[in-house]
């Protein structure tokens, strides 16, 4: 069945790539292309999963990576307060942090799947032309269970879409990462760096188990 399945995918991905339909314009063909690639990755590297996890993950990172709009995000997780009394060296530095945060958290996630599956939800209507922001919504199939992810994208300049957060199973990434910097701020006196050198994420792996 995954063979089956794997082969599928594959096709699918290199039809769609050949006839230029994958467009960063459209934020749903954008998260739904990525999402089957992170498919594809996660079951041809099975085994890579028991013999190094590390670059297990890294290969989900490869894809997961460049759809993140990571300055917006880490602005929001600093807070307003804390992101204005930074310096701009402490600011792109907490960028770099969290950029690490983030990417772990969710290929942890992803790397526990055993049957992998996502379906995205494509609503009738694709009103998003006029619109700066829009959240695109994911149904994730771990095999024993299904659980709802939904992504919030904002348009660049440039027409192109990146994602500013996202909600898995319930848990609110970006809330959960600006509590935990909120907290320790306030733990160190509102000193950005002792903040930065202290910062350990722990947004687990939103519940998600195979």
């Amino acid at each position: 069945m995954l063979k089956v399945r794997k082969n599928f995918l594959y096709l699918l991905l290199v039809s769609l790539l050949s006839n230029n339909i994958l467009s960063e314009d459209d934020p749903y063909i954008f998260i739904d292309k990525n999402a089957q690639q992170m498919v594809v990755v996660l079951i041809e590297n099975k085994s890579l999963f028991l013999e190094d996890r590390a670059a297990y993950e890294d290969k989900i990172k490869e894809i997961f990576e460049p759809m993140i709009d990571f300055k917006r995000v880490a602005a929001g997780v600093m807070g307003r307060q804390h992101y204005m009394k930074a310096s701009p060296k402490q600011r792109n530095e907490f960028v770099d942090i969290f950029r690490n945060s983030l990417l772990d958290t969710y290929s942890e996630t992803l790397a526990q799947w055993e049957n992998q599956n996502i379906d995205t939800i494509f609503p009738e209507t694709r009103d998003f032309l006029d619109k700066r922001s829009i959240e695109v919504r994911q149904i994730l199939n771990t095999g024993s269970s299904k659980y709802p992810i939904s992504y919030k994208l904002r348009k660049g300049k440039d027409g192109s879409w990146m994602i500013i957060n996202i909600i898995v199973n319930g848990v609110n990434l970006g809330l959960t990462f600006k509590n935990q910097f909120q907290a320790l701020a306030l733990k160190n006196n509102g000193d950005i760096e002792e903040t930065l050198d202290g910062w350990v994420s722990d947004a687990g792996d939103a519940g998600i188990s195979g």
